[in-house]
């Protein structure tokens, strides 16, 4: 908690304000009890109707007092816990997306959905609640015992008897649901994640009619999140039942020992009366403490869930020259003996070697799994190599400022992603980029001739996902988008699948014309797609098992040449 506490500090002089006419508010309240003591003790025996009206305002102040001041304090309650959640969930989304993929992978893309979003609506609800219930309950409840005190010493001490039990017993209890709500926690990350997933591949459920067997995955999460919360409902619930035992129990020794008290004429019907009032409200502001200790629970766990990811050390730290010598030679891009595995065990991939030069294309191919994706990862500085150096212009990558590093790519990713918005806006992701430059972009990726047939053009909403459009056109503007800036790289990670060959192989000429002086790394598994590139790696379990151009490759790699044959029947169309 200490950290999320930090981020509270700068609320404390509106809290402070708050706490302030809060504790107006109670007090008032406080007082009407004391007050209609008074009338019935002083007032009537006077039989004066002056009097009895005057107290009788003074008890309709009181009240109105007390509204007022709680709705003015409850809406600035309302005003900080929304202002810190939002400054808490902006950190936390922040913090998120600076994770590197390993910490992402760690987590899980779910749980952190859930912790952006649940955990941090806990701490808003519990912060919200601590300053309407979490001041003025133990001020009534402080307050009572000491007017009671005042009026009756003796019932009084009967009734505090009862105080030390029933917060042992909240206690007691409360340390056992902070473990139970985390568990709950847990079990909606897996929740969402299934539902992230069906969401996600809602068309191919659909057409496998997989819909009962998806409802019958979702039913065993959700059925495991019922069970996890029934079993911190059942535990915290215990709270109420037991406070109102110990609380029914100390109003019938107040009953009875009041009772012979007024017979023996040591306490008086109307101190009684006044003293039951206080007690309904000191049992009032238990039961809403007990509600508290209830909703702390749940906030603990979340807090610690959130803290877990905001205290997430640098996994990717920049290093200096020393740590990392250079190694200028001439290549703009060279992999030196590079290794690397996901899990520390299993090498998925060994022995990396090669080099480009300004303005050479690199292709990349091999079966599902060999590890092209991976090897364009380590580039992007998405992990860090196990062993050997990644040089970029003769710097260790481990030695570039990460926003230094992004901008020299422009990359389109396996499973990139369109947003709720305009072509416009989806091509420029954000960046300052003119749109002659979008246009021009979206010529090279022939884009143009799709997005103008959409009646609004450029200014053409796109779903989420993108999917109002077909899958070659999604690709042909992720294309546009990763061409756009023109940086000094482009990655092209199996970009062009959903294409057919001949937008393929316009597209690809148009990006040579174009982008001339800039490095292409293209990973595939058509032929087609690389056969022109300067250098072609064939990866297979991680390993490179031949290099060199696409005619070298056909005379001497074996698996090169059977995948060109299976696709081409060895006949490459230009």
């Amino acid at each position: 908690m200490k950290t999320l506490l930090e981020y509270l500090k700068p609320f404390l002089p509106r809290m402070s304000y708050g706490f302030i006419i809060k504790v107006s508010a109670t007090l008032a309240e406080l007082f009407l009890p004391y007050i209609l003591t008074h009338i019935l003790e002083n007032v009537i025996k006077r039989q004066s109707v002056k009097l009895i009206v005057y107290w009788g305002i003074l008890m309709i102040i009181c009240s109105a007092t007390a509204c007022i001041l709680n709705i003015v304090a409850n809406r600035m309650a309302a005003t900080v816990s929304r202002d810190y959640s939002l400054k808490v969930r902006h950190i936390l989304f922040e913090k998120t997306l600076h994770l590197s993929a390993a910490q992402t992978d760690k987590f899980t893309v779910a749980s952190l959905e859930s912790r952006i979003t649940n955990d941090t609506y806990n701490i808003h609800h519990f912060v919200t609640v601590m300053q309407r219930m979490g001041v003025r309950s133990p001020i009534m409840l402080i307050g009572g015992v000491i007017i009671t005190l005042i009026m009756d010493s003796y019932l009084s001490l009967v009734m505090i008897a009862t105080i030390p039990i029933i917060f042992t017993c909240i206690y007691l209890i409360s340390r056992k649901g902070i473990p139970l709500y985390s568990k709950v926690q847990k079990s909606i990350d897996n929740m969402v994640r299934v539902v992230r997933e069906d969401t996600q591949g809602i068309r191919v459920i659909k057409a496998l009619s997989k819909e009962e067997y998806e409802h019958n995955r979702f039913n065993k999460v959700n059925t495991t999140l019922i069970k996890d919360e029934m079993s911190a409902g059942i535990v915290m619930g215990s709270v109420h039942p037991v406070m109102n035992l110990f609380m029914n129990m100390g109003i019938v020794a107040v009953i009875a020992i009041s009772a012979a008290r007024v017979t023996d004429n040591l306490s008086s019907p109307e101190t009684v009366i006044a003293f039951i009032q206080y007690f309904t409200q000191i049992s009032m502001s238990l039961m809403v403490l007990s509600r508290v200790f209830t909703m702390a629970s749940k906030s603990i766990a979340s807090a610690k869930r959130i803290e877990e990811v905001l205290l997430c050390e640098e996994e990717l730290p920049v290093f200096s020259f020393h740590e990392y010598k250079p190694n200028y030679n001439g290549n703009v891009i060279e992999f030196s003996k590079v290794n690397f595995s996901y899990n520390g065990k299993k090498e998925d991939l060994s022995d990396i070697n090669f080099s480009l030069k300004q303005g050479q294309t690199l292709g990349i191919i091999g079966a599902t799994g060999s590890g092209k994706s991976t090897l364009v990862k380590l580039l992007l500085r998405f992990y860090d190599v196990s062993s050997g150096a990644i040089y970029i212009n003769g710097e260790d990558i481990r030695t570039i400022e990460k926003n230094k590093l992004y901008s020299y790519f422009g990359t389109v990713m396996q499973n990139d992603f369109l947003y709720n918005d305009t072509i416009n806006e989806n091509i420029r992701f954000g960046r300052d980029i003119s749109d002659k430059d979008i246009k021009f972009a979206a010529k090279i990726a022939q884009a143009d001739s799709f997005i103008n047939n959409f009646a609004d053009k450029y200014e053409h909403i796109l779903s989420q996902k993108g999917t109002n459009i077909s899958g070659g056109q999604k690709q042909r503007l992720l294309i546009a988008r990763a061409i756009a800036k023109k940086t000094k790289f482009l990655i092209f990670d199996d970009s062009s699948s959903a294409l057919d060959y001949k937008t393929d192989l316009i597209l690809r000429q148009a990006i040579n014309e174009n982008f001339k002086d800039t490095i292409v790394i293209n990973i595939a598994q058509r032929v087609s797609t690389v056969k022109n590139c300067s250098l072609i790696l064939v990866l297979d379990e991680g390993k490179i098992i031949a290099k060199g151009r696409h005619d070298e490759l056909l005379a001497t790699c074996k698996e090169y040449k059977e995948i060109s044959d299976s696709q081409m029947g060895g006949a490459i169309i230009d």
